[in-house]
């Protein structure tokens, strides 16, 4: 008999008086469909009921807020009355797979994108444009009662239960932190004080429902901000909640005006879960480990070994709905894992988009892109098998069709070959890996090795080409010369670098090869006790000399390094400040020599010694094969870099593929 792959993992516990059938939780991950009333809701139960459906134990959705005053953004997210018919759906469609779900409250404080944000004291905080207005204390009073009517409003809509958000900088880590918390009134100054007002709301919500209602108490950690709560208070927090009636206690760590990454592609797995652990034992109710986990391997492993009681993942549930059913039938190498890339959920929430996921176009658009079995299938012919390739060769398959993949070279992957040497991009291998599986399982005919010309393509009823890019060459005097290399050969490693280097173009790319530069040879970026170390947390910081000197230069006035996502630029910044890379914008490229690379900065003529140049002033498509079939009277579909390669984009490139597929 063969024994369960994750033992511990798909242990029952208890929480409160539910018995949850493994140790699993969908993390809360607000995606924008929040606002938008019946439509939006409609979404998020087909959303979430796809997850339920797969096996996962206990949901939370993104936030509401109690209030107006405590919406996230500038209209909608806050609960009334009527909501409560709103809301049924959610919870009705996740009831129908056996799950659970919690809707989570959250009062954002002076965090909030509107006029109206109120704080403990007026203090505004450094990443937001308002200044909070102090709150008087019969309004303290009133959103307490907000919170307990929020949990009131939830158990009508169905839901099991709420997770009070009480971490990450919100209102009512606010009150915890003296760092916010100025008040002299009996909601300030000493711990009693600063944490009477998350006490007097678990026990206003605990009165306001029943005892099967979970409460989930979203407790900060870690808030890696001056002035924070140190650990001593944080456990005396954690006992002070559960005897006010708190379930469960879910971990949160870091403000979001931390100078620290907790969630972006630099952390490595799991690597706050000493953070939490800390509460171990200190408490009776379930604990849960959070950040960065994104493999039932590593899941297993904190839960077998007691550094927590359950696993909280909430962007590992965008990038596949079926996690915990793959985990538990042992095939775990068919999940799509999460890489953390933050580029299509985090970094569209921040610009008031929808979220979805980079390597599962369908996450929260589940209804309108419901992937079809075709009624005709066709022998598809896909060219090219980076992520643009691979995404449409796995979406055909599944639909039916008979797809044969072209590779020119001897591996699939393209430009994510190049990417997973960037330091904290290891995990795009993950993607290949999923690819690969998916390839072999759905009977993909993949050639590699394999140029595909047009003679070959007169045997297949529809052709995708997605033959990618290649580095552009900028026309400067003296391209050619020794000491010259694309990003192409650098990362590949064909050629080596000299000890002085200078990069030519500050996109993505740009960014991404003068980080490898400087963190070459510090080791892997997937260790936690490195990463604490370079990131000075709970401790002196010693990131390392760096490998290179870099030189940074950009054609364009304004902010460098402006290629990245929101969520993952500033720290991207960070790592080449600390190693303290010059960056140079504005700049009139005049020749390379032997002398180094000779520029125009601000009208100002000056030579960067060099021993090497690395081009990264954009790409070229690789398109000659969609002419000659034009030209033959076929009518290909183009894809990824080959139809657009300004600048490389992995979520474009994987999202074009599935549409076309879906659309065969």
């Amino acid at each position: 008999m063969t024994s369960a792959p994750y033992p511990r993992l798909f242990t029952p516990i208890a929480v409160g008086s539910h018995t949850l059938p493994n140790r699993v939780i969908m993390g809360s991950m607000h995606t924008n469909l929040e606002e938008k009333g019946p439509e939006g809701l409609a979404r998020l139960a087909v959303y979430y009921a796809e997850r339920a459906k797969h096996g996962c134990a206990l949901m939370v959705t993104g936030g509401f807020a109690p209030c107006p005053e405590g919406r996230l953004g500038g209209e909608g997210g806050f609960l009334v009355d009527s909501d409560a018919d709103l809301h049924k759906p959610v919870p009705a469609a996740v009831h129908e797979h056996g799950g659970r779900i919690l809707l989570q409250l959250i009062h954002a404080g002076r965090y909030g994108y509107h006029a109206e944000i109120v704080a403990p004291s007026p203090l505004k905080s450094p990443i937001h444009r308002n200044e909070p207005r102090e709150l008087t204390e019969p309004e303290i009073e009133r959103i307490i009662a907000d919170f307990a009517h929020g949990a009131t409003i939830a158990r009508e809509a169905g839901y099991d239960g709420v997770e009070i958000m009480g971490s990450e900088g919100y209102l009512i880590s606010q009150f915890l932190a003296p760092r916010t918390n100025q008040r002299t009134d009996q909601w300030g100054g000493s711990l009693e004080n600063r944490m009477r007002f998350p006490l007097e709301i678990i026990k206003a919500v605990r009165a306001a429902t029943d005892a099967d209602f979970i409460i989930m108490y979203r407790i900060s950690v870690l808030d890696i901000v001056k002035g924070g709560c140190p650990i001593d208070e944080v456990i005396i927090l954690a006992k002070a909640a559960e005897a006010a009636g708190a379930d469960i206690l879910n971990t949160g760590v870091g403000w979001h005006e931390a100078p620290v990454p907790t969630i972006a592609q630099a952390v490595p797995r799991a690597g706050f879960s000493w953070a939490g652990a800390r509460l171990m034992g200190h408490v009776s109710v379930p604990v849960v480990s959070t950040n960065r986990i994104n493999t039932p391997e590593v899941a297993e492993g904190l839960v077998a070994t007691g550094e927590a009681d359950m696993v909280s993942m909430a962007r590992p549930f965008l990038a596949d709905p079926a996690f915990v059913s793959k985990a538990e039938n042992g095939e775990a190498d068919a999940i799509n894992t999460c890489i953390a890339c933050n580029q299509a959920c985090l970094d569209h929430y921040f610009a008031g988009r929808e979220a979805t996921c980079l390597v599962n176009p369908r996450a929260c658009r589940e209804t309108e892109l419901a992937l079809l079995p075709t009624a005709q299938p066709k022998k598809v012919a896909v060219v090219g098998a980076g992520v643009a390739g691979l995404s449409c060769a796995e979406t055909a398959a599944q639909r039916g069709h008979h797809v044969t993949l072209f590779e020119a070279s001897n591996q699939i992957g393209g430009q994510f070959l190049l990417a997973r040497h960037i330091p904290g991009k290891e995990e795009f291998n993950e993607t290949l890996r999923y690819f690969q599986n998916r390839l072999d399982a759905l009977g993909v005919a993949l050639k590699l090795n394999t140029p595909a010309g047009a003679d070959v393509m007169s045997d297949f009823d529809e052709v995708v080409l997605a033959t990618g890019v290649v580095p552009r060459t900028p026309p400067i005097e003296g391209v050619d010369h020794p000491k010259v290399m694309t990003y192409e050969q650098l990362l590949s490693g064909a050629r080596e670098p000299g000890r002085k280097v200078a990069v030519i173009g500050v996109g993505g790319v740009g960014v991404d090869v003068a980080v490898y530069l400087v963190e070459r040879g510090h080791g892997s970026h997937l260790d936690a006790e490195a990463f604490r170390t370079t990131w000075g947390i709970d401790r002196e910081a010693s990131p390392g000399a760096p490998s290179h000197d870099v030189t940074l230069l950009q054609r364009s006035e304004g902010r460098m390094g402006s290629g990245p996502g929101k969520t993952t630029g500033w720290v991207h910044r960070s790592v080449l400040l600390r190693a303290n890379v010059e960056m140079l914008a504005g700049v009139a490229y005049r020749r390379i020599d032997d002398e180094g690379l000779h520029v125009s900065v601000g009208g100002e003529d000056r030579v960067i010694p060099c021993d090497s140049v690395v081009l990264c002033a954009g790409q070229e498509p690789v398109n000659g094969l969609a002419e000659t079939l034009r030209v033959s009277g076929r009518a290909p579909h183009v894809i990824g870099g080959a139809k657009l390669a300004t600048e490389l984009d992995a979520k474009r490139a994987i999202e074009e593929g599935f549409l076309v597929a879906a659309a065969l």
